[in-house]
């Protein structure tokens, strides 16, 4: 008997998999590997169970000799490990960004002489409710809210992208790449006060109440599972703050991130070119710790946004409201700069690490934005948020195209710019 590897990444097993080990067996001993966390969410949906309980899922079935783990998504790994005589694999991995995973299976295996077995994917309406099913769960509250928490635990840095309606959400959600040899996708999406208010053609000055940002994270989380990170600008009155801790909350929001300004909300682009009042210590002291009393989970996230930098009072002072904040309550800091550089992001993160190892801190490179991930890692950053770059690229496709049309008093000649609807539609599940 031959010995035969096949890997799952799935917290449920239905009969598309049984179908795949049936088969397997037929050739000789069945080793499974159960992708782990951390290579499954580079790629695939959050599990929503322990790795421990995927295996016994798999254990449990009877047809398998041996359940390993898979720590990478391609396979030089545990096929250099285990040598498979054939390692077998439903035939839905021949195109898209998957179809980098068979080439590189196909690679190894040409090395000894082994074979890919590729199985019919089982598709019907039994398997096609199960994969609902479990999008509908990754979607609940109770499941997303602490996600964010968990993906701290397991990134290297989580990557955040912004999203104001729903088909942005579906962006930030289904965007997946494989680039020499590795796969990526963002880990969150980033619901900003700016594009938000862009979106509606409105400013940002908290014009759009918290009435109309909760819609905009209905329409999202109605079509994604990922955490959000919302843009709560100054936070507002404290007590309005603490009711709006609770509604977050229990929707499912993983974090919401508040800037220690007053006044009317100014965007921070601006810096001091328009007149900008910081709070004080105390004052946004006292309203972190009322958010963090008026919380009734421990998965949700209050992060303190400092404003110094983009205010030009200096290190000292942001690294003093840090601590201070930190102190407070706070689940993490997030630091802002207009500079093109990145230096004063990276002293202040250096600073900060030299007494806190443990809070995350978050980082917006809109202005630095030649700083690449790596460096930010290598400085304590925790969390990276691109925070309008899909709205400052669709509006000049936008207006490009409009004014193109009005020229030529025909569609004609933008037609090369435009994706196919039937393309975009890709994007939306059916129900």
């Amino acid at each position: 008997m031959g010995k035969v590897y096949a890997c799952f990444c799935t917290d449920i097993i239905h009969e598309g998999h049984l179908n795949i080990l049936k088969e397997a067996n037929k050739y000789g001993d069945v080793t499974v590997g159960i992708l782990s966390d951390r290579a499954m969410i580079k790629y695939n949906r959050f599990p929503t169970i322990s790795m421990e309980e995927r295996k016994k899922i798999v254990e449990e079935t009877g047809l398998v000799s041996e359940v390993t783990v898979q720590d990478e998504i391609m396979y030089d790994a545990v096929i250099s490990r285990l040598r498979p005589d054939y390692v077998i694999h439903g035939d839905n991995w021949c195109k898209g960004p998957e179809s980098a995973i068979r080439a590189n299976v196909i690679k190894n295996l040409n090395q000894y002489g082994g074979k890919l077995i590729e199985v019919g994917y089982t598709y019907n309406e039994n398997v096609r409710k199960i994969d609902d099913n479990m999008k509908e769960k990754l979607a609940m509250p109770e499941f997303r809210r602490k996600r964010l928490r968990q993906l701290l635990e397991l990134c290297p840095i989580v990557k955040a992208i912004e999203a104001h309606s729903g088909l942005t959400g579906l962006i930030a959600e289904k965007t997946i790449v494989e680039h020499n040899g590795e796969f990526d996708q963002f880990d969150a999406m980033w619901l900003s006060s700016l594009c938000d208010s862009t979106a509606k053609g409105k400013p940002d000055i908290e014009l759009v109440d918290m009435s109309s940002r909760i819609r905009t994270i209905d329409d999202i989380m109605e079509v994604t599972t990922k955490p959000i990170i919302l843009d709560g600008d100054t936070g507002g009155l404290v007590e309005h703050f603490i009711y709006n801790i609770r509604t977050l909350e229990r929707m499912g929001v993983s974090a919401v991130i508040i800037e220690d300004k007053t006044g009317l909300k100014k965007n921070s682009l601006f810096g001091t070119e328009v007149a900008q009042t910081q709070d004080s210590i105390e004052n946004f002291c006292e309203k972190i710790r009322a958010g963090k009393n008026a919380q009734r989970t421990e998965e949700f996230m209050i992060i303190a946004r400092v404003e110094s930098l983009i205010l030009e009072k200096g290190q000292e002072d942001a690294l003093k409201r840090a601590f201070a904040y930190v102190k407070a309550g706070a689940d993490g800091i997030m630091i802002h700069s207009r500079k093109k550089s990145p230096d004063e992001i990276f002293a202040f993160c250096d600073a900060f690490r030299e007494k806190d190892l443990k809070t995350p801190i978050v980082v917006v490179p809109t202005s630095f934005n030649s700083v690449t991930e790596a460096e930010l890692r290598q400085h304590g950053v925790n969390i990276v948020i691109y925070a309008n770059q899909l709205t400052r690229s669709a509006f000049p496709a936008m207006q490009g195209t409009a004014m193109e049309i009005l020229k030529n008093h025909r569609a004609l000649e933008v037609d090369s710019k435009l994706m196919p609807f039937k393309e975009i539609i890709t994007l939306i599940d059916d129900i």
